[in-house]
């Protein structure tokens, strides 16, 4: 083998696994885990080719920092990946729940549409 032929491949193996690195840290690994509480404004399933189970939800809280007093009302987009979780979800309508989650820092058109994937469902007590 030659010098440039050895040059050729060692460089091509580094740019597969450059590649494959960047591949699972962005879309694979996961980076951030995280809890939500807050009222589903709405969940439903979409997509033309990957049908995904996309919702929001609505977290309330008295804090706002443009008008003081007021009440801030966040909203937490969200994709499921699990059938049995969306189906929580389903069931889960009109109450407060409780999502946990995992961020990545890419999507997945079978995944869903937002960096947020949910893995659980538990309900929460609305506040009185």
């Amino acid at each position: 083998m030659t010098t440039g032929a050895k040059a050729i491949t060692w460089t091509s193996i580094i740019a597969v696994l450059a590649l494959a690195g960047y591949i699972f840290f962005k879309f694979c690994f996961v980076y951030a885990e995280g809890v939500n509480e807050g009222d589903i404004n709405y969940f439903q399933k979409e997509g033309y080719i990957f049908k995904t189970y996309e919702g929001k939800m609505i977290q309330t809280g008295l804090k706002n920092t443009k008008v003081q007093g007021s009440i801030q009302s966040n909203e937490f987009k969200f994709s499921v990946a699990d059938e049995r979780v969306a189906q929580k979800l389903f069931d889960s309508s009109n109450t407060g729940v409780k999502l946990h989650w995992k961020r990545y820092k890419g999507t997945l058109p079978w995944r869903g549409n937002s960096q947020f994937i949910v893995d659980s469902v538990y309900s929460a007590p609305k506040a009185q």
